[in-house]
Formats: structure tokens, sequence, C-alpha cells
């Protein structure tokens, strides 16, 4: 069990970033449509649960050990070249939205300009990828159960000192930007953008286990503790929405009117996870074309890091609802791909 917590939790850390712990992926894919929102967190975790068991057990029985020999396998030699030129450029697209994502929290939480705060991370997102080539990024598992409580104190704040009833509450959040006009089809965009993006390193990762019952555990812990997160934090920001209603950093906000102290471990914990996610999304898409013991590797990342910084700059909110909206779509492929591949034989190695 605690090998399948591991791998459960490190899945959370892949898809755990900047819109997704702030609050404002949970805002327009779920808050934003009141009530009916709550209904979508239950599709979103079955889903999560059921496609984190599948990937898992998918990457033990291939035993992979590279994200283009997944690719390709689900894919096959037609679509897979197709899947990994969009998931690639994707994981670009992630780390542009972490920059924003910095820029934000230094913004709300340290009165720092958003454009300073996007320097600075992409400015220490490039230097770590310039001083360590060999080990770029470790998925910290144990930032996992540190989420969750900041999100439990979080919602029992919100739960003892709700000033709306849910009627209000409802027609406030729906009041707010949603990712697209349905709550059933945000839910199912939502898994997909978020499996686009982390599925090829859940497979991965889960390819050097041998027992597939701890492989699979794994994937459902992991979907749990997804699940659970999103409605949790949808609930806290709902009862608060009059509080939260417009922020680019919502739980930020609400973390911050509990007290000042709750505010800045929340922001802490909201950058480290930035950094993380920048680190490993610019790394994976720079060596996609450009091998790390190549002499131009350096100057690429530098490259790579300040296009990616200049395209922080259209804004946070923004990136969250173009960007992985157009991600989601393009993922259901792969989601459908994937399970398909897990329903026929493995190959044999």
């Amino acid at each position: 069990m605690k090998r399948s917590f591991q791998i459960g939790s490190a899945f959370v850390g892949l898809i755990v970033g900047a819109g997704f712990a702030s609050g404002q992926e949970v805002m327009q894919y779920f808050t934003s449509f009141g009530m009916m929102g709550t209904i979508g967190g239950i599709v979103t975790a079955l889903l999560f649960i059921f496609l984190g068991f599948t990937f898992a057990r998918l990457g033990t029985n291939l035993k992979a050990d590279s994200h283009k020999t997944v690719l390709y396998y689900i894919g096959g030699k037609y679509i897979g070249p197709i899947l990994d030129i969009v998931i690639t450029f994707f994981l670009f697209g992630v780390a542009v939205v972490m920059f924003a994502g910095a820029g934000s929290t230094f913004n709300q939480m340290f009165g720092i300009s958003a454009a300073a705060g996007s320097v600075i991370m992409a400015i220490a997102v490039i230097l770590t990828l310039l001083l360590n080539t060999n080990k770029i990024i470790g998925i910290i598992a144990t930032i996992t159960p540190y989420l969750i409580a900041i999100i439990f104190i979080i919602l029992i704040y919100s739960i003892f000192t709700m000033d709306l009833s849910l009627a209000e509450a409802d027609a406030l959040a729906r009041e707010e930007t949603s990712a697209t006009s349905n709550w059933l089809l945000s839910a199912f965009l939502y898994v997909s953008y978020n499996l686009a993006a982390g599925a090829a390193l859940l497979i991965i990762m889960t390819g050097n286990e041998r027992n597939k019952k701890v492989a699979g555990m794994g994937g459902i812990l992991g979907g749990l503790m997804l699940g659970v997160l999103i409605i949790l934090i949808h609930i806290a920001m709902l009862f608060r929405i009059d509080i939260v209603g417009g922020k680019e950093m919502p739980t930020l906000e609400l973390a911050s009117q509990i007290h000042p102290a709750v505010g800045l471990l929340t922001a802490i914990a909201l950058l480290g996870m930035i950094y993380n996610t920048a680190v490993g999304m610019l790394y994976s898409f720079t060596v996609r074309f450009i091998a790390p013991e190549s002499k131009s590797f350096r100057p690429a990342v530098i490259v790579i890091g300040i296009l990616g910084f200049i395209a922080s700059m259209v804004g946070f909110t923004t990136l969250v609802g173009s960007v992985y909206v157009v991600m989601g779509y393009l993922g259901f492929a792969l989601i459908i791909l994937a399970i398909a591949a897990w329903l026929r034989k493995p190959v044999r190695k």
C-alpha cells in the first residue's frame, strides 16, 4: 500500500499546478456552474479514478520507459506522431501557464508586480535547467498530504464563516466566467486536458513496477485524491463566493482571510508546485528536440524560457481558460486510444 500511495501522490504532483491549487481552474470548470459544479466534481473524481487505474496498468503492462514509445504504441505509426507533436507543444503551454501563475501569486500575496513575479520564476526555472540536467526534478509526493491539509483548513473556515444562503451563493457563482457552456462537458474537458499532460508520465512512472495490483491501486488512489481535492476546493469557494469572486488566486484569498500566516504557507506551497511543474514541463519540451548533452541545449533553454515568459504576459486567467480548453478537446483522443490500448494485449518486450 505504501508504494501505491507513493505512485498516487506522485500522480497528483504531476497534475497539481498553478491553476489547480490556486483554485482558478476549479472556479472556471466547476464553481462557475454553482451547485451543479458539485455533481461535475463527482463525475470528474470517478473519471480520474478509472483513467488513473487504466494508465497505471497500461504502463506496467508495457514496461514503458519512453514518452515517445508510449504514444506510438497507443496511437500507432499514424496517430502516434500526431499525439507526440500535440502533447509536446502542450508541455510548453503548461510551462507558460506556470509562469503566469507565479506572477499572479507574487502579486496577490507579496504585492510584487505580476511581470516581476513571472520573471523571478522564469529565471529560477532556467537556472535549474542550466545547472542540473542529470536529474532535473524529483516528484515530491509528500507535498500532496500538505496540500490536502491546507484545503481542509480552508474548507472548514468557509463553512463556518458563510454569510450567504446556498441559493445566493449559487446565483453569484454562475456570474463567474466558465471554461465551457455545460457543467458535464466541463468535467470531461477538465479530466481530458489534465491527463493529456500527466498520463504519459504516469505510464512511464509505473513502467518499472512489476506488481500490476500495486500500480493499479496507485492510479486509483491518485485519481481519488485528485477528485477529493477538486470537490473540497469547489465547495470552499462556493460557500465564500462573495469573497473569492473575480480573484485570480481564490484559494490564496481564502487562506489569507483565515490568517496571514496561513496565506503565507499557502503561497509558499503554491509557488513550490508551480516551480516543480514549470521545470518538469519546460525540460520535457526542450529535450524532445535537443539532447541534454548537446552544446545547443543550454542556449535553447534560455531562448525557450524567455519565449515562455513573454507568452505568459497574456495573463493567468486568460491562459487557463484558453490553452487548457483547447488541449482538453485534443486529450479526448488520447483517453480513447489509451483505453483501447489497455484492452488489447500489451507488446512483448
